[in-house]
Order: C-alpha cells, then sequence, then structure tokens
C-alpha cells in the first residue's frame, strides 16, 4: 500500500509542477517550450491516472493524489521563481533633490528613465528601471542602498517594444 501511495504522490508532484511551469510559459510567451513540456506532463498524467484509477477503492489514495497536487504547485512555482522567466519595472519615488541616483543605477547597466513630479508633500523625482526578472533583488537592493525611504513598485510588464531593451539588458556585474 505505502509504495502506490508514494507513487501517487511523486507522480502528482511532477505532473502538477510540468503542468504549472507550462501555464507560465505560455502567459510568458514560451509557446514552443511550452508545447513540448506539454507532451511530458500529458504522459506523467496519464501515468498517474491510471495508477489512480486502479486503486480508488482506498481513500486514502484520493488524499494522497491530493497532497502531491498541492505539493506539485508549490515546487512549480519554486522553480519557475528560480527561473525568473521576463523581466521586471521598477517605479521608484525618492526626494527630488537625490537627483544622482538615476545615474549611479545607470552606472549600474540598467536602462533608467526619470522625470520630476508633484506629490504631497512637494517635488518628488520618479525613476522608471527596467531589467530582467533574475536582477529584481540585485535592483531591489541597490535602490535601496542609494536611498532606503524610496517608494518602490516592481511589476512584470508583458508586453515591450523599443528603447533601452533592444541595446542592453545585463546590469555590470560586480
Amino acid at each position: 500500500m505505502f509504495p502506490v501511495l508514494l507513487t501517487i504522490i511523486i507522480i502528482n508532484i511532477i505532473y502538477v509542477s510540468l503542468f504549472t511551469l507550462r501555464v507560465i510559459l505560455v502567459i510568458k510567451g514560451y509557446r514552443v517550450v511550452a508545447s513540448f513540456l506539454s507532451m511530458a506532463e500529458v504522459f506523467v498524467y496519464l501515468m498517474g491516472l491510471t495508477i489512480v484509477l486502479d486503486n480508488l477503492d482506498n481513500p486514502v489514495n484520493i488524499a494522497a493524489y491530493c497532497l502531491g497536487w498541492g505539493m506539485g504547485v508549490f515546487l512549480g512555482s519554486k522553480i519557475e521563481a528560480r527561473l525568473a522567466l521576463g523581466y521586471i519595472v521598477f517605479d521608484v519615488v525618492v526626494d527630488s533633490l537625490e537627483i544622482e541616483i538615476p545615474m549611479k543605477i545607470r552606472e549600474q547597466g540598467y536602462g533608467v528613465t526619470s522625470w520630476v513630479a508633484d506629490g504631497k508633500d512637494g517635488q518628488r523625482l520618479v525613476i522608471k528601471i527596467l531589467a530582467k526578472r533574475n536582477y529584481e533583488k540585485k535592483l531591489r537592493d541597490l535602490v535601496i542602498s542609494l536611498s532606503p525611504k524610496a517608494f518602490i513598485i516592481s511589476y512584470e510588464p508583458n508586453k515591450m517594444n523599443g528603447g533601452f531593451l533592444l541595446k542592453n539588458l545585463n546590469p555590470v556585474q560586480n
């Protein structure tokens, strides 16, 4: 009985991890890779489904299926976060006197656009930064080191063209 439970859990972890990655790849525009991944996904799914359907007489097997599903979602999302596919945009708001910040960020290889805006307490400097998603933590740490009180909003863009992106999007490696 235990080998069947473990098999159901492992197969579902693999299946749902592949499923999660495939969906994320499709959303991010990697349709060809997602198509190939889906072949492995459906193979694992059919193998697991066969085992589960052959053992539906035991509710513990169904619980194992559910446990494997939940663990697969968790693992798939951790894998995607590790891959860090795509890009990140930072909108940063700092005091208007911190005019050297955009240049310091540019010196690290990031694409930066900045402008002065009106805030509740006066003028602020707004900075927009585009980077590969795998540089998100490094970029956040850089901004906070330059302006510890910076207001930062980050998000993933879904469509882009032109600008700094086409030239170079790899920051300086230190």
